[in-house]
């Protein structure tokens, strides 16, 4: 997508880019929850190195998994278009239609305490593997029901998978794909500036600013979402307890451009907390 985003705005032809397949530790691992093994950094650092090394000139990220703070070495220089926020339900038509007690597979801390929140009589287990791995469990029966990113399901081609869920608020990035650069690489930030979108950049930089006064870890249960309307961001999130057992949400509405709103609205819910759930994101 990238790739092909760039050559359409620089009128390149296809030997103009080279795409470089990773295989990071994020992928390779797949016998335990990322949040036990050092979290987001197992999907950067291979590319981090990448970068570092000069083999490759911008790297490729979800920005839902990349750490909120990033070493100064590096910037995220543009986002495409982003996709569909939502997560989709698989195995049931809607929460409320899964089981009492039924096995629904995730190792999402956010969406655990979504789910628990919502319907804490479910048994949420960890489920780990591709798209393809993850439904073939469900298949087998290992599994009632899934949750899945919607974003990744459609650029998969499986749009018509699964029952979207308007009611549950994403992860921070959900649905948005970043280009990652050397910060000190000035022409190749002028060459992704052609293709950044410039409403899901501020949205998403309101997200992980959130993120990022919360102080919290990979462990840590935390939604939020930024959407642009004109020169204004409407900003929703929620902090929970990892069982779903205390949520605190709220929204805000601040000129795109600015965080510092972003960063009150995530010390504000923390002051609403009880100490169990503030002492989520002391880290």
């Amino acid at each position: 997508m990238v790739a092909d985003a760039l050559r359409s705005a620089h009128g390149w032809d296809e030997s103009a880019i080279e795409l470089v397949p990773i295989s990071t530790s994020g992928d390779r691992i797949q016998d335990r929850p990322l949040a036990e093994l050092g979290g987001k950094m197992l999907w950067t650092k291979e590319l981090d190195k990448c970068l570092v090394d000069r083999r490759t000139d911008l790297s490729v990220h979800s920005m839902k998994d990349v750490e909120t703070i990033r070493p100064d070495a590096f910037r995220v220089a543009a986002m495409l278009v982003r996709a569909d926020t939502r997560d989709r339900l698989i195995g049931a038509e809607s929460l409320d239609s899964i089981g009492d007690g039924a096995r629904v597979g995730t190792s999402s801390p956010r969406r655990t305490a979504q789910l628990l929140a919502r319907r804490p009589d479910l048994d949420v287990s960890p489920i780990r593997g591709n798209v393809q791995t993850r439904l073939a469990k469900l298949e087998r029966g290992e599994y009632d029901a899934t949750l899945l990113a919607a974003a990744g399901l459609d650029r998969l081609g499986m749009s018509g998978v699964g029952t979207p869920i308007d009611d549950l608020l994403p992860a921070p990035s959900q649905g948005a794909i970043g280009i990652e650069i050397l910060g000190a690489s000035e022409e190749m930030a002028g060459l992704v500036a052609a293709i950044d979108d410039r409403p899901t950049s501020l949205a998403v930089g309101a997200e992980r600013a959130f993120l990022a006064a919360l102080g919290g870890d990979c462990r840590s249960a935390v939604a939020a979402q930024g959407q642009c309307h004109g020169p204004h961001i409407r900003l929703r999130a929620e902090i929970l307890m990892s069982d779903g057992s205390e949520v605190r949400s709220g929204e805000t509405e601040f000129a795109a451009g600015t965080v510092e709103p972003a960063r009150a609205l995530a010390q504000r819910l923390l002051a609403e907390s009880s100490p169990m759930l503030r002492a989520m994101f002391a880290g």
